[in-house]
């Protein structure tokens, strides 16, 4: 579990992160959701310690992660940023093997060839393993950087937007592939995402920010409501069950 106590970020007088308590539960998928500047990205940045807080604590499984030694919680915790840029030329085979890195410091041995070879193939990326990042689209780009962090085999995988520039099929492949490391893999994910809809599809729980403020944290069933995505995004989302699913209809 991840557990997030009194946790504030702020620049200057503004709070983009205030107060904020949550605990995320072990297993499945968490999503972030918001409007822009309610301070999704912020948190998760605070939660994988790339940004430190100005108040409150985040622990991982009862272990503080400011105590928790950076070799260490790169074997617990992986986080992929919103912008990712290299300045090296590397194949998607090179980028997927930084994965390993805590674990070999750069001397692969055959059980990381093996992670490398099950992320590749998990992401669909075995065709493109031998292309430089830059011959890519961005969308095939981004599915290289989410098998990077699969490869590193961790309990909890943190991605913020991990479907921007993705198009319908490969977002939805994307969002069925974390489906799947959280079931098959009882992996962790906890995710940034903008659309109320692969939220409410894929997501085991959902967190509801706003201003800084955790607003709600629940189910889908809980949270996709017409009443709290009125007070998330200040606007009528309209709700239904359709096959099973719960849709928020969102434009006029």
């Amino acid at each position: 579990m991840i557990e997030v106590s009194s946790v504030t970020k702020r620049y200057g007088n503004t709070a983009v992160v205030n107060d904020v308590s949550v605990q995320i539960p072990r297993g499945g998928i968490t999503a972030i959701i918001g409007p822009n500047g309610a301070g999704k990205s912020t948190l998760l940045s605070i939660i994988s310690r790339l940004m430190k807080p100005d108040g409150g604590t985040v622990s991982i499984d009862g272990d503080d992660i400011n105590r928790i030694v950076n070799d260490s919680l790169a074997k617990r915790l992986a986080v992929l940023r919103q912008d990712n840029h290299l300045s090296v030329r590397l194949t998607v085979e090179d980028l997927v093997g930084f994965g390993r890195f805590p674990y070999n410091k750069g001397r692969p041995t055959v059980d990381d060839r093996d992670h490398i070879e099950a992320a590749l193939d998990f992401l669909e990326l075995q065709d493109l393993r031998h292309r430089f990042l830059d011959e890519l689209s961005g969308g095939q780009r981004q599915r290289a950087f989410v098998a990077m962090v699969l490869c590193q085999d961790t309990d909890y995988i943190l991605l913020d937007e991990p479907l921007a520039a993705l198009d319908m099929r490969h977002a939805v492949a994307m969002m069925k592939q974390l489906k799947r490391v959280t079931e098959e893999l009882d992996k962790t994910v906890v995710l940034v995402l903008h659309d109320i809809n692969f939220a409410s599809t894929y997501a085991d729980s959902i967190i509801a920010m706003k201003d800084g403020e955790l607003l709600v944290h629940g189910s889908p069933e809980e949270v996709i409501t017409p009443a709290v995505l009125r007070e998330v995004y200040d606007m009528d989302v309209a709700v239904h069950d359709i096959d099973g699913r719960r849709v928020g209809l969102y434009f006029e």
